[in-house]
């Protein structure tokens, strides 16, 4: 299995064959709307716009799973992103990232970068990179803001 054999739900519930993002370099995170980590969704949004048109991606996957710090529905997430941050990345439906009902996407992302806590995501905005051929080459932490890991994403591109 490889990154582009998964498939997942974008925030209005559609299904998305991740080879669509096939050759491109990726940021997955999972994130959250009522975290301390959340204005990190406007670096998030810095990068996208500086690198974008470079093939870069970020995919973002909101997840209640840490103190309840994402509790609204799909469309109440994407309608704060908007408004608060004017994201224009990909988002997706929210999911668990650890756990038995943890989305298969991860427990692959998990197996290729181990963080701290072993193959467990420690908390909201961890964050994935994954090379052109699919590789995930790097997970950070949620205090590595963005504009820290930029340097890595130039790498790539």
């Amino acid at each position: 299995m490889n990154i582009y054999d998964y498939n997942v739900k974008d925030i209005k519930g559609n299904d998305v064959s991740m080879k669509e993002y096939k050759g491109k370099v990726l940021l997955i995170v999972n994130t959250a709307t009522k975290c301390g980590f959340t204005p990190q969704y406007q670096g998030l949004q810095d990068l996208y716009e500086r690198y974008q048109s470079r093939e870069f991606e970020i995919l973002d996957f909101p997840c209640n799973q840490f103190a309840n710090q994402a509790p609204g529905s799909n469309e109440e997430i994407a309608s704060f992103c908007d408004l608060k941050y004017g994201i224009t990345f990909n988002q997706f439906s929210k999911i668990d990232v650890n756990g038995e009902n943890e989305s298969l996407l991860y427990t692959y992302l998990k197996s290729q970068k181990s963080g701290i806590l072993g193959n467990k995501i420690k908390w909201n905005f961890t964050k994935f990179l994954v090379d052109r051929e699919g590789n995930v080459v790097e997970r950070f932490a949620p205090s590595a803001a963005p504009e820290k890991i930029a340097m890595k994403i130039k790498e790539l591109l």
